[in-house]
C-alpha cells in the first residue's frame, strides 16, 4: 500500500489526490493484527493488552496506518519531529502498563493528534 503512496506523492500532489488519500486513513480499520508481533513471547504488558483487547488492536492499526501516511507526506524536518514524538508517546503508552483504560486514552489522544497534523497538510495543499 504505502509503496502505491510513494509513487502517487512522487508528482506534486493535487488537493483532490491528497484528500483521497487522507480520507483513507479515516476509514474504519477491520480488525488485524497490532503494529508488533503479537506472537512474540516476551511481549511487555501494554502490547499484551493490546494484543488481547480487539478495541485496543484496532486503534493501533488506525494510528500506525495514520503515522505512515503523515511519515510520507511531510518534509524531512518536520517528519523527524514528528517521528521524535511518537517515541516519546510510545514511552507513555508503555507506562500504562495493562491497563486497557490509560492504553485507550492514550492512543484516542495520539489519534487526535496526528488526525490534526493529517487536516495541517491538507491546509497547506489547499493553499494558491
Amino acid at each position: 500500500m504505502f509503496e502505491r503512496l510513494r509513487h502517487a506523492l512522487s508528482a506534486p500532489a493535487n488537493a483532490l489526490t491528497l484528500s483521497a488519500l487522507i480520507g483513507l486513513t479515516l476509514l474504519p480499520t477491520p480488525a488485524g493484527a497490532a503494529s508488533f508481533d503479537c506472537s512474540k513471547a516476551d511481549l511487555a504488558a501494554d502490547e499484551k493488552a493490546i494484543c488481547e483487547t480487539p478495541a485496543l488492536n484496532d486503534m493501533d492499526v488506525r494510528m500506525v496506518t495514520t503515522f505512515e501516511l503523515l511519515r510520507e507526506l511531510l518534509p524531512m524536518g518536520s517528519r523527524t519531529a514528528m517521528e521524535e514524538r511518537q517515541i516519546s508517546w510510545l514511552a507513555e503508552r508503555k507506562a500504562c502498563e495493562g491497563n486497557t483504560d490509560c492504553i485507550s486514552t492514550a492512543y484516542a489522544g495520539r489519534i487526535q493528534e496526528l488526525k490534526k497534523a493529517v487536516g495541517d497538510v491538507q491546509r497547506e495543499q489547499e493553499l494558491p
